[in-house]
């Protein structure tokens, strides 16, 4: 796996002397979808739909209950974050707040102010948060229930969710783009807490299935159609939800049939995936949370950044380290991280950036940690977005493949290696479009064993080595394979501390934080005075 596969924290080094992303692939006809419905065997959106219908609080482990807590509290912190924004300003006097008597609107509003940044949370596979915690949240609120309730609709909507972007994550759709993350994490979420049946759930995803979005990366990056980003798919998600109540019928057989979901939205459909382990193979396990906003890959870079700034003290009154001290920054990271920058650098040509292709520019977000120790939100509006000082340092970042550090990130579980260790030699033709022949001899050479039966030991090596080389000869060098908060050892032990200070730190009152752990207990008045007080 090469020598950037061993280092899973941050590492210092001090030396003398001087020390590109590739679009998604266009959908191919689809390869066979490896799981088929057929006698005996109920198709997979039934048989999913039966699973977590029925998932009691006490058949989800303990473990799972204090991620959901983290994922709660990273939300509401991501929600907070939206709502005091102009933008997110604007989507509240247009829809209303963020809790309120319509639970459909509501659940519409708490997604839509917590996609927007990029702090949202991801596993394998997808953005999960913005509906599989905003969804469940709106309704245990409108509802009355109780804490042990919310969490277990997250874990349902979760399993949901992460299943479905899972069988199609070798595709042209991925991160924030899979919007169908959020038709299947809003119908779980919201179906749970109202303890719906197996039909209903069966039928209501086949609904919300039924047009399922394709964004437009135009409107993505660079205009306010962002913050519709969670918002459009909930809403469809809401109606499919009443349509099925009231009796409608969906296709149970969406997701295999070769008409159907995957077909389009699939280069190389897993459908096992849906129903594989259900109750063994927890997807919640593989939850990596965001502690900066920020687009995928970047976040190693960010931490190494931060940790370059302490340590060469720039900024210090003392140290004449600037920008004008700074005479080159240079990212070494995996072909991922590359592919998110190709795709930023269409929209980013300095001042006046659009947010929604800044957040994924790694020479903007590690130019700015390096210089002022911190990435916030702020960091990304006018005035700080327009400083030249931060664009004169990004313009002497220069980003380098690691073949190394591509090789580890495939035998990661997240973003993508799970998928590709599941498709074995069909995944030859996703990785081309995604990587070219490089990343094809890449995954050739990884030995990927066959996974556990779990997730216990999920990761994400999106890993970085950024080096700066300064104007007096000096070179400092920080290095991280998973990003802190990424799925990993670190976070599995860590998390609710992680959490409570990203929460805090984007302004959530103390109190709220300390709570987080007691929510599983919480009454249905104390929750709703909890979540409450979480978004004052």
């Amino acid at each position: 796996m090469g020598r950037a596969g061993h280092r899973a924290g941050s590492r210092r080094v001090i030396a003398r002397g001087a020390a590109h992303g590739t679009p998604a692939p266009e959908v191919t006809a689809a390869s066979p979808t490896r799981r088929a419905a057929g006698p005996g065997r109920p198709a997979a959106l039934a048989e999913l739909a039966r699973w977590a219908a029925g998932l009691r609080p006490q058949d989800v482990p303990e473990r799972l209950l204090s991620l959901a807590a983290s994922q709660l509290l990273s939300q509401l912190a991501s929600i907070r974050a939206g709502a005091e924004q102009p933008l997110g300003r604007r989507m509240v006097q247009a829809f209303g707040p963020p809790f309120q008597d319509d639970p459909r609107t509501s659940a519409c509003v708490l997604a839509g102010l917590g996609s927007w940044l990029n702090l949202d949370d991801t596993a394998y596979a997808g953005h999960l948060s913005n509906s599989t915690v905003a969804v469940p949240l709106a309704y245990a609120h409108h509802r009355g229930l109780d804490g042990a309730a919310l969490l277990t609709a997250i874990v349902a909507a979760n399993e949901c969710a992460a299943r479905v972007t899972a069988a199609a994550t070798l595709g042209p759709l991925r991160g924030q783009s899979a919007l169908h993350t959020h038709l299947v994490g809003a119908t779980a979420g919201r179906l749970h807490c109202e303890g719906a049946d197996a039909d209903t759930w069966t039928n209501a995803l086949g609904l919300a299935l039924a047009m399922p979005p394709w964004p437009l990366m135009r409107a993505f990056l660079a205009s306010d159609a962002r913050l519709f980003n969670a918002f459009s798919p909930v809403r469809t998600a809401m109606d499919a939800c009443d349509a099925a109540t009231a009796g409608f019928q969906g296709p149970a057989d969406l997701l295999e049939h070769p008409d159907g979901f995957l077909a389009r939205f699939a280069t190389v459909p897993l459908v096992s995936a849906v129903t594989d382990g259900l109750g063994e193979r927890w997807h919640t396990d593989t939850l990596s949370f965001k502690m900066h906003p920020g687009g995928p890959g970047v976040d190693a870079a960010i931490d190494c950044a931060l940790d370059l700034h302490r340590e060469l003290a720039i900024g210090r009154p003392d140290n004449a380290t600037d920008t004008a001290g700074i005479d080159e920054i240079v990212v070494e990271t995996s072909l991922y991280t590359l592919a998110a920058q190709r795709t930023a650098e269409r929209y980013v040509d300095g001042p006046g950036a659009p947010l929604g292709a800044l957040v994924l520019h790694t020479p903007y977000t590690v130019a700015t940690a390096l210089l002022t120790g911190d990435l916030t939100v702020a960091d990304f509006t006018a005035p700080r977005r327009d400083e030249e000082s931060r664009w004169r340092t990004a313009r002497r970042v220069r980003l380098v493949h690691d073949p190394a550090m591509t090789r580890a990130l495939l035998t990661s579980e997240a973003p993508f290696g799970e998928a590709v260790r599941q498709a074995g030699s069909d995944a030859e033709d996703w990785l081309h479009g995604f990587g070219g022949p490089e990343l094809v001899e890449l995954a050739a050479a990884v030995q990927r064993p066959e996974g556990p039966a779990g997730f216990t030991r999920a990761s994400k090596l999106t890993g970085a080595r950024v080096s700066v080389r300064l104007s007096d000869g000096r070179t400092a060098t920080r290095e991280r394979m998973i990003p802190l908060g990424a799925a990993g050892p670190h976070t599995r032990q860590h998390h609710a501390r992680l959490m409570r200070q990203k929460f805090t730190g984007l302004g959530g009152p103390h109190h709220v934080a300390e709570a987080v752990a007691e929510v599983g207990g919480m009454s249905p008045a104390a929750l709703r005075t909890w979540t409450e007080a979480a978004l004052s």
